[in-house]
Formats: C-alpha cells, structure tokens, sequence
C-alpha cells in the first residue's frame, strides 16, 4: 500500500514538534511494535489511537507534525509508520549510554532488555564503591549479552570520551548527583536521565530528563484519594 508525504523524507526531526508530541512518540512506538510482532500489517487511526491511549484525532495531529499520513479507507502502513517514528526518535541509529551507579537501581536498569531493541547499547558502568568496582555484570547485546566491567568514579571522564557515549544516566544518592551531572556536561554529555531524587542544574543545551518514582506513586495516591472523596459524596 501507499502512504503520501509531504516530501520525501520527512520534515526535519524534532522541529517544530510541540514537546507533548514528542513524548507521546514512543508510545506509538511500542504499539506499532507490538502490532508488527502480532502480523499487523495495517491499522485505522481509531483502533491505534484507541490502542495508545488518546483520541483519534490527537494522533492525527501528532503525526501530521511529521509529515505522516495514511492512506483514507485504509489506515496506516504498520511497518511503515513504525520505521519512520523510529527515524524520528532516532533509534534507527545506536546511542550509547553510561549509567553512573551500579546499585540495586542501576543494576535493574543494567538488565532491562529492552534498552537494544530500542536503539540503546550500554557501553559504560561507573561506580565509586571499592565491592563494585571492577565487577563485570551482564549487558544486553542484540541477541546476546557481554560482559562489562564497573570502572571507578575516577575514570568517567576517560569512559564517556573513550566509548563516545552520548547520553548519561544518573542512579546515585542525591548527594552525589550534581556532582556527577557536572562532570558528565563537561565530558560533553548534553543528554541526561536523572533517578537521583533531586533537581540537577545544568547549563543552555542540556537535556534533563527526571524519573521519580515516589512523586509518581504520590500522585497516583492523590487520585486515589479523589476518587474516595468522590464515592463518599455519592453515597452520602
């Protein structure tokens, strides 16, 4: 089937995207996987936008943003549509990662195999702790997995210049964690991903990206905690 474009190849990635676009590209992403390991070949912009979680329309416009389109009585190309947001969100290429703390945190996050699949390789594991350092913990590779060894504190420096990591991933003890963020800036990382609960200060073209998992639950709670509210003046 056919999928018109406004050109060729698709507007330049990333501009003039609207951030709550982009973060809902990965999304659609793993769905169009899933779709495409199910034998999915086609799919209406309802069942998909339905499968993702958002209206019909939010994902045609989303996708409009990329110069994207299906084909009307159709729907989408899924391998199609699915190479193209990769394109977008650069995972058609590897990107290689330094996680900074190899804790209970960073270990969980060393065997997680989706990072490959995705377009991640794991080329360097940092840790200051003497029992960690020089340990050699199993890395996904593709179909495989690799040895690699947790180099001291000392060398971050020398790893992320040496491996050509381009993004840095922070599982340490707040405490640490600026710290860590200043040294990863000025080893020329310009893409982190902050699990330390703190707000790190970085300078103009650094990218933060923050996960906390307490504040998710805490909000998770409040609307737990609405939805009581709610039953109780229904039944009173």
């Amino acid at each position: 089937m056919s999928i018109s474009l406004g050109k060729d190849r698709p507007r330049e990635a990333g501009r003039g995207i609207p951030g709550a676009t982009v973060a809902r590209l990965p999304v659609y992403h793993r769905v169009l996987v899933a779709l495409s390991e199910a034998g999915v070949q086609t799919v209406s912009s309802e069942a998909l936008a339905a499968k993702c979680g958002v209206s019909s329309a939010k994902f045609r416009k989303d996708l409009s943003y990329l110069g994207s389109y299906g084909t009307r009585g159709v729907g989408y190309d899924v391998s199609y549509l699915t190479f193209h947001i990769s394109r977008e969100l650069g995972s058609s290429q590897p990107w290689g990662v330094v996680i900074v703390g190899v804790g209970n945190l960073g270990r969980a996050l060393i065997s997680y195999r989706g990072f490959t699949s995705r377009g991640f390789a794991i080329v360097g594991l940092i840790d200051k702790h003497p029992d960690v350092v020089g340990e050699g913990l199993a890395v996904s590779e593709l179909e495989t997995s690799v040895a690699l060894k947790v180099s001291p504190l000392a060398d971050l420096e020398q790893i992320v210049v040496g491996t050509k990591a381009q993004i840095g991933v922070i599982a340490t003890p707040a405490d640490c964690a600026q710290g860590v963020c200043d040294r990863l800036v000025a080893s020329g990382i310009r893409s982190i991903l902050n699990f330390a609960p703190v707000v790190l200060e970085v300078p103009d073209g650094v990218e933060v990206r923050k996960v906390d998992l307490a504040v998710e639950l805490q909000i998770l709670a409040f609307h737990e905690q609405r939805r009581g509210y709610e039953q109780e003046a229904m039944n009173a």
